[in-house]
């Protein structure tokens, strides 16, 4: 599939892509979170498409665009926050503008008691964008976190950093990460990438973070389910750990776990059977061909559950 992609004519990309796209707009995210809310009870982080760009009137569109999504949240008294990009904010450009743009975003988000995730890209912006995390907190803005990904070889000491300068208030979304780096600076194999990601949900647990668990695979949610279950967190517990944050209405005990649109539906489901909260990753924009090609390009994985999605339509 990924070695016929440059062949492959856009109304087929856009055939696969709207398995994981919520739409070209707004609306169309709005309405795939009223229907997956009613139907499966499920909380939702909302991503408008696009990342790095080249002027910083582009980074004014991705403030104003935001900013109508979490409008739009707040009306229609959706379960969901929001996940935003640093680079689409102009991290590369300026980054001054970037803290800027990404502070009045919080500001607004905050007025509606609403969280904000910052998005990992590649190891370019890894230190870039957990120092604007630590510089919102700084400002008394805590409706923040960040995501890490636990490939990199650098993560653990990542979280140790963060976790000792937030204390309770540091909120990390784990995952295996979606850029593939060099083997100088990253784990490569699969049994290797599990392994790394066991490794950092244990220190994030024992840090007391407000723990994102941000997976597909089988075999790292089973390990995740038993180092809770060791740590004594679960559903229907309240976090047991002493140094954690405490948790808001948005929030699980400690911890939840997160899932792409339209991937192992299946799997998702059957952790809300269990009682354990769920997010789901609600991407959106004119964007949708750009995003799609680069994600199955990046990383073939994702490829292998978009394609299985179409063999078995009933795990999506």
């Amino acid at each position: 599939m990924v070695t016929l992609l440059p062949i492959t004519p856009k109304f087929i990309v856009g055939w696969v892509a709207k398995r994981y796209v919520a739409g070209k707009d707004l609306q169309s995210a709005v309405a795939k979170m009223k229907k997956l809310g009613k139907k499966e009870g499920c909380c939702f982080t909302v991503d408008v498409l696009g990342e790095e760009i080249s002027s910083l009137e582009e980074a004014a569109f991705f403030l104003a665009e935001y900013e109508r999504v979490i409008d739009a949240i707040g009306a229609e008294g959706l379960d969901a926050n929001i996940s935003i990009k640093p680079t689409a904010f102009g991290l590369l450009i300026d980054e001054e503008v970037a803290l800027s743009n990404v502070q009045q975003l919080l500001e607004k988000a905050a007025e509606h008691e609403m969280f904000v995730r910052l998005d990992m890209e590649d190891h370019r912006v890894t230190q870039s964008t957990i120092d604007v995390v630590l510089k919102m907190h700084e400002r008394g803005l805590t409706n923040v976190g960040i995501v890490l990904q636990a490939r990199l070889f650098r993560t653990i000491d990542d979280i140790n950093a963060i976790s000792e300068t937030l204390g309770d208030a540091a909120d990390i979304r784990l995952c295996k990460g979606i850029y593939l780096e060099g083997a100088e600076i990253a784990h490569t194999g699969y049994n290797d990438i599990n392994t790394a990601f066991s490794d950092a949900l244990k220190v994030m647990l024992a840090n007391g973070s407000y723990c994102a668990i941000a997976t597909h695979d089988k075999p790292v949610v089973a390990d995740s389910l038993k180092q809770l279950q060791a740590m004594n967190m679960g559903p229907t517990l309240d976090d047991p750990r002493e140094d954690a944050r405490v948790t808001g209405a948005d929030k699980g005990p400690g911890y939840e776990f997160q899932m792409l649109l339209g991937v192992r539906g299946e799997l998702r489901r059957q952790l809300l059977k269990q009682g354990h909260r769920v997010r789901i990753y609600i991407p959106y924009g004119k964007r949708w061909y750009e995003y799609s090609m680069r994600r199955l390009r990046e990383n073939p994985d994702i490829a292998w559950h978009i394609t299985k999605s179409f063999l078995m339509p009933w795990s999506k």
